[in-house]
């Protein structure tokens, strides 16, 4: 698999060693990282936002101050644990926790020591899910920005034409000629880039 190009994997761990170790990894694979020693200066950092490109986290689960699984709850209440695929590192004894954690929405955890390679493998499938989802939001993104760009008269028509309906019977409901009816329903599918009703009956799901 292929590096996800403009990503971030992020280590949060209180062991120097392990973040410098993961760190010299991460650079080895050509994957761009930042390291944090604990959950909260991690929450700092992202205080205002995560940017829209792909990313992960590496996870310790055991931290003095706040541990990891609190910082993942932080993460699950503002709904980042999806845009940002949360790989637990944890001990033997930690192991049914992070599976617990696993079934909450954490992406998955890797067992101390664990395998470079195998480490190395979830976490490009990780930004590869990232960067999916990544994709998903700039293309409501710019769903909403042609959205925005209809006039009402415009918004009225395609909702008619999403339902189904013919020129002729979009022209009785809002009491417009057929001719008007046609040039909005042309102006419609030239602004949200579609060539027929279908398409943007489907492109209309995604939002």
């Amino acid at each position: 698999m292929q590096p996800v190009i403009d990503a971030t994997v992020y280590i949060v761990d209180d062991d120097t060693g392990v973040r410098e170790a993961l760190a010299w990894l991460l650079r080895s694979r050509r994957l761009p990282c930042q390291s944090f020693e604990s959950g909260e200066a991690f929450l700092a950092h992202i205080a205002h936002g995560l940017s829209d490109q792909p990313a992960c986290l590496l996870l310790d689960v055991r931290m003095p101050g706040m541990s990891g699984l609190t910082l993942f709850d932080h993460l699950v209440e503002r709904g980042l644990h999806q845009s940002m695929p949360v790989i637990f590192l944890t001990g033997h004894a930690d192991v049914p926790t992070a599976v617990d954690a696993v079934k909450r929405g954490a992406f998955d955890f890797c067992e101390k020591p664990f395998s470079d390679n195998a480490l190395v493998d979830r976490i490009e499938t990780a930004l590869s899910q990232s960067s999916a989802l990544a994709d998903e939001r700039l293309a409501v993104k710019r769903l909403r920005s042609r959205l925005e760009e209809l006039t009402e008269r415009e918004r009225d028509v395609m909702r008619l034409v999403v339902d189904g309906l013919p020129n002729k019977r979009i022209a009785d409901q809002l009491d417009i000629s057929v001719r008007t009816v046609e040039v909005h329903r042309a102006r419609v599918f030239d602004k949200m880039e579609v060539k027929s009703a279908v398409e943007l009956a489907n492109m209309l799901r995604k939002m």
